[in-house]
């Protein structure tokens, strides 16, 4: 339960680049500032409190030792999960992205057969948990519904300019955080690992950063504060938390469903924080049920944990 916890208080601070990210697109921002300048404000914050921790020494170590994994999966995670999202909300309000991003709980839960665990000298590949997938079809469901109202009143372009980049975006995230957490192997903590790929990201947003330059010219002093503050909240603090809780279940496919299904609470946070600063009106009841669907499978997510957690206690004593 507590690493569920903390996959809700990551959400509320994920919460954060959805609505900045939209309000940002609203003032005529960038989308390829917006992605970039995100992790060119963790980087300094990461950087400094991997230090003070006396950990970048290890952490050179590893990326020498496996440099092209790293490259690899930093790009996937971060790049593929982050530039897609930012893209999307030019085209879409952030309670629609945020929804639409759900999907990468079902995504995970997916995942799991491309990753294996060593017993015994063997390597088993991992199966896709079943009663994880059964919840996580509930939230698509709601997901679903969500979308719903936008397909009826936008045109094709938009409407798939705003869901398939965060398709691509909802797969990609789970992805690399599940390679990383395979590549380190415990061997460094979750601040080591999210400045690691930080910095192995980094020549992909040099590249978004200079062609931004030459296009749209420099970001406003308004993108700046705002991803100043995206990149505090869902960059350090939300990626952070998310890690830890996922790395402290990485070898249960379950539990580590149900963490990754926390997530969904974004969309909660996101409509409010939506309704406050930006004025956005309240979502129509089919939207507003798929929500309440979504926050449905979650706790049935949470519940299945918990039952999971007990038998595993009784079976263990």
């Amino acid at each position: 339960m507590k690493e569920i916890l903390l996959g809700v208080v990551a959400a509320l601070f994920f919460a954060v680049t959805f609505i900045l990210n939209h309000a940002m697109e609203l003032q005529g921002g960038s989308w390829l500032w917006s992605a970039s300048l995100r992790f060119f404000f963790m980087l300094p914050f990461l950087f400094f409190i991997v230090v003070t921790r006396h950990g970048l020494p290890q952490l050179k170590k590893e990326i020498a030792k496996n440099k092209s994994s790293w490259l690899l999966w930093s790009f996937v995670g971060f790049v593929l999960f982050y530039a897609p999202l930012t893209f999307s909300a030019a085209y879409a309000p952030g309670w629609l992205v945020s929804g639409t991003w759900q999907f990468t709980i079902i995504a995970g839960v997916l995942l799991a057969p491309l990753f294996f665990i060593h017993i015994d000298n063997k390597f088993i590949r991992q199966k896709i948990p079943i009663k994880s997938l059964m919840i996580s079809s509930i939230i698509i469901i709601g997901i679903i519904l969500i979308q719903v109202p936008s397909a009826i009143t936008l045109s094709l372009k938009p409407l798939l300019l705003g869901f398939i980049p965060v398709l691509v975006a909802s797969f990609a995230y789970p992805l690399g955080n599940r390679k990383m957490m395979e590549v380190c192997n415990g061997r460094l903590d979750t601040f080591q690992r999210v400045l690691g790929m930080t910095i192995m990201s980094m020549p992909a947003w040099l590249l978004m950063a200079g062609y931004a330059f030459f296009t749209v010219g420099l970001p406003s002093l308004s993108q700046l504060l705002q991803s100043l503050i995206v990149g505090i909240s869902s960059g350090v603090i939300a990626t952070t938390l998310f890690f830890v809780a996922t790395n402290r279940v990485r070898h249960n496919q379950g539990q580590l469903a149900a963490v990754e299904a926390t997530q969904s609470a974004e969309i909660i946070f996101v409509i409010i924080g939506e309704m406050i600063l930006l004025n956005i009106p309240l979502p129509s009841p089919i939207a507003l049920t798929g929500l309440a669907i979504i926050i449905l499978g979650m706790l049935l997510h949470s519940y299945q944990t918990m039952v999971d957690a007990k038998k595993y206690q009784k079976s263990s004593t």
